[in-house]
């Protein structure tokens, strides 16, 4: 019971330890969602496993099209094993500055804000292995690092318990 009890105060004061936009908000250049993906990006990212083994790589091209509060974003992936993947991003601006999303794979609407150079993005995601379908809970932290560069750091998570992490680079072209 003691080992029980000082889990759950581990984990307790963990979770308080997580990062918070506010901590960015004095840093630059801005993230903004719309300008930054707004035309032609590219991505190159990989997948890893809870232990932080990479399990898989990929290249993405993503196109930006905005009109008025929306951005669509269309996705094309290519995964290290040929594998193809598309994921088209409807998302909308709020009148608080906030986002909302869809994606035809996101479960629900996705969720996000900016602050400073980082913007945080939350959604579930149905995710295809093999012949089974899970829903993972994403948690994506996207850092502008300066005109033309981005970093995404995403958490996958299932039932609150860490399954896997997504790091991916993205190069704006124009």
């Amino acid at each position: 019971m003691k080992k029980l009890i000082a889990a759950f105060a581990l984990i307790t004061a963990l979770v308080g330890c997580s990062a918070s936009l506010e901590d960015y908000k004095a840093t630059s250049p801005a993230f903004n969602l719309f300008e930054y993906f707004e035309g032609e990006t590219l991505a190159w990212g990989m997948v890893q496993d809870y232990t932080g083994k990479q399990t898989r790589r990929f290249e993405v091209s993503i196109v930006g099209t905005v009109e008025g509060s929306k951005i669509t974003l269309d996705e094309d992936f290519i995964f290290d094993d040929g594998e193809k993947q598309k994921r088209i991003w409807t998302i909308t601006r709020l009148e608080d500055g906030s986002y909302e999303g869809t994606a035809d794979d996101v479960v629900g609407i996705a969720t996000g804000s900016e602050s400073g150079n980082a913007l945080n993005w939350v959604y579930d995601l149905s995710v295809e292995v093999g012949d089974s379908s899970y829903v993972l809970t994403l948690d994506d932290w996207l850092y502008r690092q300066d005109e033309k560069r981005a970093f995404n750091l995403t958490s996958m998570k299932k039932f609150g318990i860490e399954v896997g992490r997504i790091s991916i680079f993205f190069e704006k072209q124009d």
